[in-house]
């Protein structure tokens, strides 16, 4: 049986690996470490692996990061690396493949599966901090309850730091297509304000309005007297954007000023390459000038501080079941049917398999967004401090907005008065 992960790393993916091998050797497994993920099997490689023992996985699961490292490569980008993954895994005698990843890795897996037709038993263990896999129910991905619990604690003394210098932080989540991390962080430690990309219910963001978002959450707390904050923007909202969206936002064509705009091996937006957070405070300081408001804000990428660490007992717990999962469906006779997604409901192991998880055309899972209609999130937006409805409508609270940036209550409205659906 062989163990690899793909994709970025997230607390818990150790806690896998021990599990699936004690549990695998117990039955009768020899277990293989593949290291790096795809990366050595892709160019036919067998010399990156190692042979797992109980002595070596036994005390793991309370660490974060992986044993076995992890990479973005995507065999399934050519025939050939394809191949030689095949290839490499006949070599080394394996029967039996633990998949641990996103999507991405997901999809890849399904790949093998298929290529070798039925000759390779395969599970996969679905892994992201961005919990934006459609698992039944409420289900987490493995690694977001830690990822927001560390979050929470560094955003509370970044809330304190901001309260103490009279400043704003605007932070940015890790994220790429939902908003579940960031308004698990914002909320659970009461951010100021939170943005993420389903409020915007399928329609484009614009920086234009994220902007006038985070100025009306900052004239509302001048008006009430407090001159600091904290918000949360998950990066996802880039993608949002596009990149036509995100080009256009930069100026001057100073787009060297704010990372370069380029791809992965899947596709994906080179998101951490993007200072979205710098970009954000330059945009506000700037607008803000103009409304005669002269402030600190300060930018923080809110993300790799909380890949890799140690899991909290619910993660280290879950992974342990995901680990024997996994082994207990590669020994099931639904393994020889088909290649699944190990998932846990009430409970119970559930299997689910590749063909239903994973969209053909997009070579995805479909992504699982925050309702934005659930009292879960009506209930977020009612802690924030941002414009609403009530502000315009009422004259006093309109006149005192207006006044805190110099503007009268016409030209307030005219400004602002579109975040509400007041044209």
């Amino acid at each position: 049986m062989a163990i690899l992960v793909g994709g970025g790393p997230a607390p818990g993916i150790n806690g896998v690996i021990s599990a699936a091998t004690i549990e695998g050797i117990n039955q009768g497994f020899k277990v293989l470490g593949v290291q790096d993920g795809y990366q050595w099997l892709a160019l036919g490689d067998t010399d990156h692996c190692v042979r797992l023992t109980i002595d070596h996985v036994k005390a793991i699961h309370l660490s974060g990061g992986s044993i076995l490292g992890t990479s973005r490569t995507n065999p399934t980008k050519s025939e050939a690396s394809m191949k030689n993954v095949v290839s490499a895994l006949e070599e080394l005698g394996v029967s039996a493949l633990v998949s641990i990843g996103g999507d991405d890795t997901a999809f890849s897996a399904s790949q093998v599966y298929q290529k070798v037709a039925g000759a390779l038993r395969v599970a996969h263990v679905p892994k992201t901090i961005d919990n934006d896999l459609p698992l039944p129910g409420s289900t987490p991905t493995f690694g977001f309850e830690t990822a927001r619990h560390n979050g929470v604690y560094l955003l509370r003394n970044l809330a304190e730091d901001a309260r103490t210098t009279s400043r704003w932080y605007i932070i940015i989540s890790m994220g790429r297509t939902a908003g579940h991390l960031a308004l698990g962080i914002g909320k659970a430690a009461a951010a100021t304000l939170i943005i993420i990309p389903e409020q915007f219910r399928g329609r484009p963001a614009t920086i234009d309005e994220i902007c006038d978002l985070i100025i009306g959450s900052i004239i509302k707390r001048r008006a009430e007297g407090t001159l600091y904050g904290v918000v949360v923007l998950a990066e996802g909202l880039i993608e949002a954007m596009g990149e036509s969206g995100l080009l256009s936002a930069i100026q001057g064509g100073q787009i060297e000023r704010y990372g370069k705009v380029s791809r992965d091996d899947h596709g994906h937006l080179h998101l951490a390459e993007i200072g979205f957070g710098r970009l954000m405070k330059d945009l506000l300081t700037e607008r803000l000038e103009k409304l005669g408001v002269r402030m600190t804000l300060v930018d923080k990428d809110l993300g790799y501080e909380l890949r890799c660490a140690d899991p909290i007992p619910f993660d280290a717990e879950y992974t342990r079941d995901l680990g024997y999962g996994a082994v207990k469906f590669l020994l099931s006779p639904d393994a020889a049917k088909f290649g699944a997604i190990v998932s846990f409901e009430d409970g119970k192991m559930v299997p689910l398999p590749f063909e239903k998880m994973l969209d053909p055309q997009t070579r995805r899972m479909t992504v699982r967004k925050v309702n934005v209609d659930g009292e879960a999130y009506e209930c977020a937006c009612h802690y924030m401090i941002r414009l609403e409805r009530a502000d315009f409508e009422s004259p006093e609270t309109l006149h005192k907005l207006a006044g805190s940036v110099s503007l009268t209550p016409a030209q307030f409205r005219q400004r602002f008065g579109y975040l509400v659906g007041i044209k």
